[in-house]
């Protein structure tokens, strides 16, 4: 028999220093191969950053210090030059869902968040750089003084591996924040992160922000590690990614003093007009830009779109419109460039399992493509999405045809993240009642795969969350007596009273 060979290392970094002692293997996600990874336990007393105080060197790194380290990091993760991306390419398409064309065009834009004039657009856009600059201050309209600085917090950061990007945009947000981060890496990409942080370390070993940055594996709800981890003696804020099941064990840590920020999964959805459906070149049109809405990177992302609202009308040439559009989308998918999208890694046998159960149903719904798992596009003659909507995957989607595009927007839920709307009149009629039934993200129909950083996600701005907001306040006693009233307005005598304490 071939000899098995032995799984690839995840090695931790602690503050710059890289652990590989004490290994142990950890399953893969879908249970086949796995890894190794330092023993937690091992490491878990030199995890809690012990002296708070030792965050004041990175609290006085100006803004310009941290875009230049960040600058200075990103040309040395390119997969071409980098052996520990390259290596993380190489190794992911044995734990990814991502395929290999997939994992390649997304690891080669690894560099570009790292880019001065993306930095900066984050830091501008969702923070403001004048409020990482120090004590900023604020004007108080009875005179007294206030000033208000965003601290980094001690934090740790749950990442979810559907793409390697997350693991930069991590470190690139602990960067601008200032914070001390501990990274749990997700069994599904275990080594981007510490290839990340490995990297960081050979470029500038001293630097603050590397000496704040600690990466390792550890299996999520282990109780034994985890009690001893999330204690506000050691820890301000938890920011998980993940579903209900990953996140649901992390709020058992919660107490006062322990934020949880969440980045959780969410569903996403088209919305297209009769525009759309006017003419044979309108139809081409909203079939090739909801295909990239649907298909790009295989559907993995929650603003991959789930159902499609395609006002065609309801009645028998409506319906008849609605199946041949969803053929031509059909179409419009298999045509995506491999680097853009493929067939599933690996397709859910729960939903080929449904997908045979709708042939049988010919008066309620029409199937397109799906037979050799290479996506699928189900057409709702009854009106309403199916059922199993949370389950569609490996680039399959539900079509849903309606008489008026503007009521399917009643059909949306809180747990729907990006919307992609055509023509871009109807966007700006929805964009205001969308939100009220929970939509967190409207875009232009084609580009909702189209992820900007610099603006907010799920419905908050996470960068804010993730700093400790503190004030400094004083007051002069000539002008405000400390024992009179202690309302927001508290008592500054009138001009005309002519006297002053």
């Amino acid at each position: 028999m071939p000899d098995t060979p032995e799984p690839p290392l995840a090695a931790a970094v602690l503050r710059g220093e890289t652990v590989t002692d004490a290994p142990l293997r950890f399953a893969a996600r879908d249970g086949v191969g796995g890894f190794l990874a330092p023993d937690p336990h091992r490491l878990l007393p030199r995890l809690p950053l012990r002296d708070p105080g030792t965050m004041a060197a990175l609290n006085s790194l100006t803004y310009q210090e941290i875009e230049d380290y960040l600058a200075e990091l990103g040309p040395l993760l390119d997969p071409h030059h980098n052996p520990l991306i390259a290596e993380a390419i190489e190794r992911s398409a044995a734990w990814s869902d991502l395929t290999a064309p997939l994992l390649r065009t997304t690891y080669a834009h690894l560099p570009e968040l790292f880019a001065r004039d993306a930095v900066r657009a984050v830091a501008e856009h969702t923070v403001g750089t004048a409020a990482l600059e120090g004590w900023r201050p604020v004007a108080q309209p009875d005179g007294r003084s206030a000033s208000v600085r965003a601290l980094g917090a001690r934090t740790v950061h749950i990442i979810a591996g559907n793409s390697p990007l997350i693991a930069a945009l991590t470190v690139i947000r602990n960067a601008l924040t200032r914070g001390d981060a501990i990274i749990k890496t997700p069994s599904n990409d275990p080594l981007t992160a510490p290839a990340i942080a490995r990297t960081a370390a050979a470029m500038a070993p001293d630097h603050p922000l590397t000496a704040h940055l600690t990466v390792l594996h550890w299996k999520g709800g282990d109780t034994a590690f985890e009690d001893r981890l999330y204690h506000p003696a050691h820890l301000e804020k938890i920011v998980a990614w993940g579903g209900f099941a990953s996140v649901r064990h992390v709020t058992r840590y919660l107490r006062p003093g322990l934020e949880l920020i969440t980045l959780d999964p969410k569903l996403s959805v088209s919305l297209i007009g009769p525009e759309g459906f006017a003419t044979d070149e309108a139809m081409a049109l909203t079939a090739r830009h909801a295909a990239a809405d649907i298909a790009a990177l295989n559907q993995l992302g929650c603003m991959n779109s789930r159902i499609v609202h395609a006002a065609t009308g309801t009645d028998r040439d409506g319906i008849a419109r609605a199946t041949a559009w969803a053929e031509l989308l059909h179409r419009e998918i298999q045509r995506l460039p491999e680097g853009i999208s493929t067939p599933a890694r690996r397709f859910d046998p729960e939903l080929r399992a449904h997908l045979q159960a709708l042939r049988t149903l010919p008066e309620w719904y029409r199937i397109h493509g799906g037979r050799q798992d290479e996506g699928a596009v189900i057409v709702s003659l009854t009106g309403e999405p199916v059922d199993f909507a949370d389950r569609l995957s490996g680039r399959v989607v539900n079509v849903v045809p309606t008489d008026d595009a503007g009521t399917a927007v009643s059909h949306l839920t809180s747990a729907t993240q990006t919307l992609g709307v055509y023509p871009d009149s109807l966007r700006l009629a929805v964009r205001d009642i969308a939100p009220l039934y929970g939509v967190q993200r409207i875009v232009a129909l084609g580009y909702a795969a189209h992820y900007r950083p610099e603006l907010p996600q799920d419905a908050m701005e996470p960068l804010r969350r993730m700093l400790r907001w503190v004030t400094d306040e004083s007051a002069d006693p000539r002008l405000i007596d400390p024992t009179e009233c202690l309302g927001p307005l508290a008592a500054r005598p009138p001009a005309s009273a002519g006297h002053s304490r």
